[in-house]
């Protein structure tokens, strides 16, 4: 969305099945989208994310993200690391379905998931 050479070029040279987005994600652009007042910055935004999301595959939820979102939330519970139920939620979809998460946000790897930073 910040419409960064390395991570668009990555997308690229990436077969379309080996990229995805989970719902989670879509529902946390969304969001952001609709907090940004009525301006030439969010229509920009909103063609960014229309022409990018649309070339995305989205990622399936089912029991089995479900359990693996239950399972890390209780843990992360019990010893008091907490992250928000949005990036859990991601990193339980990761997890589920054996995937990568592309961020550059280090949390994630409190929950042990395979992370790449293509900004980097």
């Amino acid at each position: 969305m910040k419409g960064e050479p390395s991570v668009a070029a990555r997308i690229a040279e990436s077969a379309r099945e080996e990229v995805g987005i989970s719902q989670i994600t879509v529902a946390e652009i969304e969001f952001g989208l609709h907090c940004l007042p009525a301006s030439k910055r969010r229509t920009q935004l909103r063609g960014q994310w229309a022409a990018i999301g649309s070339e995305l595959l989205r990622l399936s939820w089912d029991d089995r993200v479900s359990r693996a979102f239950g399972e890390q939330k209780a843990r992360l519970e019990r010893s008091g690391d907490r992250i928000s139920d949005f990036d859990l939620a991601v990193a339980a979809h990761a997890i589920a379905l054996d995937l990568v998460v592309v961020t550059a946000d280090r949390g994630f790897e409190r929950v042990g998931v395979r992370r790449e930073n293509w900004l980097a």
